[in-house]
């Protein structure tokens, strides 16, 4: 991958109307989402949890938050315009250019999905402290120096900028697989079921961390309801995310995801 290919996928992101009209509805939703979520925190000391909820904009109908989700779109339609309206003539792209155009735009993609991270949480955060009500408690979770106590916060946080950015990229391989944004944006809300479904098991196979610890570093809502609702009480302890099993189940979808659009592109003539 080289510079020229990072840059010509950077103009191509940039110059699409779409990028923009995406960016803008994102930051839109996720502070009225934000907002609405402050205003339900019970009186009292505000939970880490219902920051992360507020902070993140995640509602549990949706399969991602509101962010990931748009990260998702952009990478989608980013493919879906190289289908439409190609750079390069068929005959120019062979397999090892098409594949250095894919993954320019997964990183240019996911350059963009984690400044769109960092711009909603900051947002988010200051729409969040607005928006609480007097009877909140939020000292100890907006304090000066929160993020650098080790806590549960900056865990959180950094895991959804996690996945964000992989919400961005993985936009850009489905939609690859089906050569459709609409079908890859489809695809795309399916995958957190799966991966949720596979970590759930993993931790209630296993009995290393509690079922609902997940909950406290993002809150995502299948298959954890699941393993609560089957394997009793919870046990266990926080979730490690240094465990290297627990790394691998986290991984799976994306390299499987990428070996599958490898394995697709050998059978194509244009990207």
């Amino acid at each position: 991958m080289t510079v020229r290919v990072l840059a010509y996928e950077a103009r191509r992101l940039s110059g699409l109307r779409s990028t923009w009209i995406v960016l803008v509805t994102v930051l839109l939703c996720d502070t009225a989402v934000a907002a609405l979520l402050a205003r339900q925190v019970p009186p009292g000391t505000l939970a880490v949890t219902a920051a992360v909820r507020s902070v993140t904009a995640a509602v549990p109908l949706l399969p991602l938050p509101i962010a990931a989700i748009g990260a998702g779109v952009l990478g989608a339609l980013a493919y879906g315009h190289e289908v439409r309206h190609p750079g390069l003539a068929a005959s120019q792209v062979g397999y090892l250019r098409r594949v250095r155009l894919l993954f320019g735009k997964v990183v240019v993609v996911g350059a963009l999905s984690a400044l769109l991270a960092t711009v909603t949480v900051l947002v988010d955060a200051v729409v969040t402290r607005l928006a609480l009500g007097p009877a909140v408690d939020a000292s100890q979770v907006f304090a000066r120096g929160a993020l650098a106590s080790g806590g549960r916060l900056p865990v959180a946080l950094a895991v959804f900028a996690v996945l964000v950015v992989a919400s961005g990229g993985a936009g850009v391989l489905t939609a690859s697989l089906t050569r459709s944004a609409s079908a890859g944006i489809l695809l795309l809300c399916a995958l957190p079921v799966l991966l949720e479904a596979g970590l759930a098991l993993f931790l209630r196979q296993t009995g290393t961390a509690r079922a609902d610890a997940a909950d406290e570093v993002l809150p995502l809502q299948y298959g954890f309801d699941w393993v609560r609702a089957g394997s009793g009480p919870a046990v266990g302890g926080p979730l490690d995310l240094a465990d290297p099993a627990l790394l691998a189940v986290l991984a799976s979808p994306a390299v499987l995801l990428v070996l599958v659009c490898l394995v697709a592109q050998l059978r194509r003539r244009a990207l």
